[in-house]
């Protein structure tokens, strides 16, 4: 790739201790909002649930062990959950790729109209718990996300799909997050599916908490850098649907959040990250001095060379922010991870 567009994966350089500016409040309100931990669906099996037609499972030790300290896992599996043993006979989709079958490979039995209606209550609940993202298992013909083999009545390979209950909770809920363990192991995408589901997460907060059109002005206000790193475009068009005030609430809120959840999911690039950082160091330009500028320009530099991770040059920011106590920049997404054991920003 070339160099400005190369992501680092799996990069840990130290931290300089003056970036540290976590005071005693902060870090109080911080470590409460870490026991307020987001709910995420995920494939049961992935827990390390012997739930797997084989009676087996396909426990991820980074999802459950590490992330698990962070959010509130609802594990789901669709099969046994509608009904079927453990073990059982395996099972693959058939028949028209818009709306295949689960069928059983040997014996041939149908379990499409189980899986179906089991599913409709599934989603309700899922709805009522407010989950705010799900991870799910790849390849398998009920949880697989995309690439899932989809066979023709004769048996031979027509296509490739999605499962059948991950087809029914991407349509039943279109703006949540999803991902598959395989897509978790990259670390780009890992990031992008967390910053996703936070980013929903708050949407979600603010129509329910708020939903007024000051909140989403106020919300937009403080996301503006973190939607330009993933798509200037949509930065535009999401700001000309706020200027857009005379619409009705709910058609106004439907296509802000529409705009905003199609824009997540550009993943940010070096290109991106740097426009951004650029962005933000012109708000010191009175402020600091002629070291610091120089300083901040070279951390910025390094990280366009791929030198240093995205969090070097955002936490050197987010100190200068907070030592000239810039309202604007304080408020910021994009300055403030969540929470920073996840790593986000240190491999884009």
């Amino acid at each position: 790739m070339a160099g400005e567009e190369r992501i680092l994966i799996g990069r840990r350089l130290p931290y300089d201790l003056k970036f540290n500016t976590l005071g005693e409040d902060e870090l109080r309100a911080f470590l409460f909002k870490l026991n307020d931990k987001i709910k995420i669906g995920i494939s049961s099996c992935l827990l390390g649930n012997d739930v797997r037609y084989d009676g087996a499972n396909k426990l991820d030790h980074d999802l459950r062990d590490t992330i698990g300290q962070f959010v509130e896992w609802v594990p789901v599996c669709s099969e046994v959950e509608a009904g079927l043993s453990v073990p059982r006979e395996a099972m693959h989709l058939v028949g028209d790729p818009t709306t295949p079958r689960l069928v059983t490979i040997f014996t041939g039995v149908d379990h499409g109209d189980r899986m179906a209606e089991w599913a409709k209550k599934k989603l309700l609940h899922l709805e009522k718990a407010g989950i705010c993202g799900f991870v799910f298992k790849a390849r398998s013909p009920s949880c697989g996300l995309e690439d899932v083999k989809i066979y023709s009545r004769s048996g031979t390979k027509h296509r490739k799909g999605a499962g059948i209950f991950a087809k029914a909770f991407m349509d039943h809920f279109p703006s949540i997050p999803v991902e598959d363990e395989e897509g978790m192991r990259n670390a780009a995408i890992k990031e992008n599916f967390f910053e996703r589901m936070f980013v929903y997460h708050r949407w979600r907060e603010f129509k329910t908490q708020d939903g007024t059109v000051e909140g989403l002005m106020r919300f937009h206000d403080s996301h503006k850098l973190l939607i330009m790193s993933h798509c200037i475009r949509h930065l535009r068009e999401l700001g000309a649907i706020v200027n857009g005030t005379k619409r009705k609430r709910a058609v106004l809120f439907g296509r802000y959040e529409q705009v905003l959840v199609a824009c997540m999911r550009f993943p940010g690039t070096v290109k991106k990250h740097t426009i951004v950082l650029q962005h933000l160091a012109g708000y010191f330009k009175k402020q600091l001095i002629h070291e610091d500028k120089k300083e901040l320009q070279e951390v910025i530099l390094r990280y366009h060379r791929g030198l240093v991770p995205l969090i070097i040059p955002v936490t050197l920011i987010r100190y200068y922010a907070s030592k000239y106590d810039l309202p604007d920049l304080k408020q910021q997404y994009y300055l403030n991870p969540h929470p920073i054991e996840l790593m986000l920003k240190n491999h884009v």
